[in-house]
């Protein structure tokens, strides 16, 4: 008897090994989520807008920063970028395959389920490089300097991670526990509210007495963060935050989330 795989079939039977399964699956689902445009308005075109927009009206409505607008906004922008993509695109892309029986359907297939939630993290990071070179770019083009030196790339990469850890986190708890329409509204009202008062873009010291409290928010500590690592420093306690958030928006989802 000829066993499988000694040229009897061609290929051999089995699945692919659990890496190339991974990249495959971050590739489809970063393709469609900029193909999606709605996910590509809230993941480029808003966080561009906010940038430009916040940077040439700074002067004029008299907002005081400690330092140039552009300096200050743009690190503001970057970790917009992050909550825009790991939170509300990722929630309501996955509200709607949960709804449609897509996550149930790639629950029952050979892919696993961690290789399954290994590749939507993996694309995220794929989306979220892409808008970092073009929001990038951009602050670049309106004199924005960069982040500060080797220390200050690598302190924006780590916060980018933990931040794309605690939003995703947060984002698939809201995905996996209510219903796809809900969690469009829900979604989106967060992000607004977050984007408006959450100390993402502004820094915390901009909310006066409401600084301190801000700073908690995975938006707060998150822009807080990332400001700090564009000048090429750690802001540790709001790494910890995030981390904190991660951990908290993880445990809840691995007991809530519902696959159908």
């Amino acid at each position: 008897m000829t066993t499988p795989g000694s040229g009897t079939f061609a290929p051999a039977p089995g699945g692919a090994p659990v890496l190339r399964q991974l990249l495959t699956q971050a590739g489809m689902e970063a393709r469609l989520m900029l193909r999606n445009g709605e996910q590509l308005l809230i993941a480029v075109v808003i966080p561009v807008i906010v940038l430009v927009g916040a940077v040439r009206g700074a002067e004029r409505v008299g907002l005081s920063l400690d330092g140039r607008p552009i300096d200050v906004l743009t690190p503001g922008v970057l970790a917009l970028a992050v909550m825009s993509t790991a939170f509300t695109s990722l929630a309501i892309a996955t509200g709607f395959e949960r709804r449609y029986g897509v996550l149930k359907r790639l629950g029952t297939a050979p892919l696993s389920r961690t290789t399954l939630l290994g590749g939507k993290v993996a694309a995220l990071l794929v989306v979220e490089v892409i808008q970092f070179v073009v929001i990038g770019g951009v602050g670049l083009a309106l004199g924005w300097e960069g982040p500060s030196g080797v220390a200050g790339v690598l302190a924006v990469v780590l916060t980018a991670l933990l931040g794309t850890a605690a939003f995703a986190s947060l984002g698939m708890l809201l995905a996996g526990s209510l219903r796809a329409e809900a969690t469009l509204a829900v979604a989106n009202l967060v992000y607004l509210l977050l984007l408006a008062g959450g100390a993402v873009i502004l820094p915390a010291s901009a909310y006066g007495g409401l600084g301190d409290l801000v700073r908690w928010l995975p938006s707060g500590a998150l822009g807080e963060a990332m400001r700090t690592a564009c000048d090429g420093a750690l802001a540790a306690r709001d790494l910890l935050v995030l981390l904190l958030w991660a951990g908290i928006g993880s445990a809840l989802t691995a007991r809530t989330f519902q696959w159908e």
